[in-house]
């Protein structure tokens, strides 16, 4: 594959936003408190500078159509909406003067500027995009050189769109503009020893998130560029990625925390969530799916990139009980040695994020289908925690390459982002005195010290291929205990 650009327009993106939002807090009665709102949006459609609209492919006659230019229209087809109306509420009741409960809904609107994924493609940046035919040869030869990119002719509004132009296209009619709704629902609790506890349900369901669809992707396993849709009509052999709001994303989690204002010398904020995270792409607007191939479009919704089933942190701050004013040894030899030390701390355990198991892509031969997976032989993945050259985090006898008879084509069968890449712990500690000589002079001295326990955060796996030697191999790792002292002086 080898690629070539130019900027053949020059890149003036226009794009304005409008919110108004009203709320109203009714104190129902002395148990009972209800917030209502609602908020209205509005996001007119993305122009350029000088009275031009954004352009749009029409791609059954593989023509691009440019706003305000010749006879087409600034709106050149796509509309936005104004119907973007997104309710608020909110109710708090208090059940006794130690519990209270709380629950809400909303909805929220992405406000993803479209002059990011929409700022320039065909004809605006000229990518030429050259592929080989199959996998198993090479687009050109370097003797050759690249072919020069020139831009086409624009003065009518409408330019043919070459076979090796890179494009992205939002569909004709309205943009369908992401929204998330949230709900929770909340039980505090006042605890002895001044501890306000809490536990609640959260969730979210996203609709209509903003990625690339390519409607090029081969229609058959192991069709290669000939299974293209367009490549038999307009001899295209790469993407062609129509733009629009059609993924979803759903998030449910426990969430507990204890929290403990600074009283009697503690200090205490803590929280543990468990969670799940599923969606169809990591990214918002300029994103897309791994498989575009249709009937194995499912497997893309599985855990999201960044999901972390556990995580619990924990941060305190004590006053030791010695000293002048404190319970303990407030006067003498003692006093003076042990008075006035602060001891703190920030503790982290958290889970990995998923990953997926790869194999060579040889055994699929499916434009559309951006990875091959492995195939898992064994229903129970043994975690073996080998750290090293030599050693590998999990059994890797319980994968392997598809294994396919000549000349067939098949996907594996492990999915997106089935495995977990290793989880994180870790805990800083600080030391901390102030001595005060005069009213007017004080010292501080501080001793701190990150990973205290010298535990090591890998940063993930040397290669996640099956076909590769350090496959599942954890070779790196960062976060080596640090230690640092301070003075400070103070008049």
């Amino acid at each position: 594959q080898y690629q070539k650009s130019i900027q053949y327009i020059l890149m003036t993106p226009r794009e304005f936003q409008f919110g108004i939002y009203a709320r109203d807090r009714w104190q129902v009665n002395k148990k009972l408190t209800v917030n209502l709102g609602l908020r209205w949006e509005y996001y007119p459609l993305m122009t350029r500078a000088g009275g031009k609209g954004i352009e749009r492919l029409d791609a059954e006659t593989n023509q691009v159509f440019m706003g305000g230019r010749g006879n087409v229209p600034v709106s050149n087809g796509m509309t936005t909406s104004k119907r973007l109306f997104a309710p608020r509420v909110g109710i708090a009741y208090r059940l006794n003067d130690k519990t209270v409960l709380r629950t809400g809904y909303g909805i929220s609107y992405d406000p993803l500027p479209f002059s990011r994924p929409l700022r320039g493609f065909y004809p605006l940046t000229v990518n030429f995009n050259f592929v080989a035919p199959n996998e198993l040869s090479t687009a050109g030869a370097i003797a050759n050189g690249i072919p020069a990119v020139t831009g086409p002719d624009i003065s009518t509004g409408v330019v043919n769109l070459p076979a090796v132009a890179d494009m992205r296209t939002p569909y004709k009619g309205e943009i369908h503009r992401g929204y998330t709704q949230s709900w929770n629902f909340t039980l505090e609790r006042n605890l002895p020893m001044n501890v306000v506890g809490t536990v609640a349900y959260v969730g979210t369901q996203s609709t209509n998130l903003l990625a690339d669809l390519d409607i090029n992707a081969a229609t058959s396993i192991g069709s290669g560029t000939a299974g293209r849709p367009y490549y038999s009509r307009f001899n295209r052999a790469i993407a062609t990625n129509l733009w629009d709001g059609y993924l979803s994303s759903n998030y449910h989690s426990l969430q507990t925390s204890l929290r403990k204002s600074f009283s009697k010398g503690l200090m205490l904020q803590g929280a543990y969530t468990y969670s799940k995270a599923i969606n169809m792409t990591d990214e918002d607007g300029w994103a897309s799916v791994t498989w575009n191939y249709l009937p194995a479009f499912y497997r893309n919704r599985a855990a999201a990139g960044y999901d972390r089933r556990h995580v619990f942190q924990m941060g305190w701050l004590y006053d030791l009980p010695f000293g002048k004013g404190r319970q303990m040894f407030q006067s003498g030899v003692v006093s003076h040695i042990l008075g006035g030390w602060s001891v703190g701390g920030v503790m982290a355990a958290y889970t990995g994020t998923p990953f997926t198991v790869s194999a060579p892509s040889g055994t699929l031969n499916t434009p559309g289908i951006s990875t091959q997976t492995a195939d898992q032989i064994n229903l129970d993945v043994t975690r073996t925690g080998g750290i090293g050259i030599g050693s590998t985090f999990y059994d890797t006898s319980a994968f392997r390459a598809p294994v396919v008879p000549s000349g067939t084509y098949r996907m594996g069968t492990m999915g997106r982002n089935s495995m977990r890449n290793p989880g994180r712990f870790n805990t800083d500690l600080s030391l901390s005195r102030t001595f005060k000589f005069t009213e007017r002079v004080t010292t501080t001295f501080r001793a701190e010290a990150f990973n205290f326990t010298n535990t090591a955060q890998f940063t993930g796996f040397a290669s996640s291929d099956v076909s590769n030697p350090a496959f599942l191999s954890v070779r790196s790792a960062t976060g080596e205990r640090q230690v640092r002292f301070g003075f400070r002086i103070g008049f």
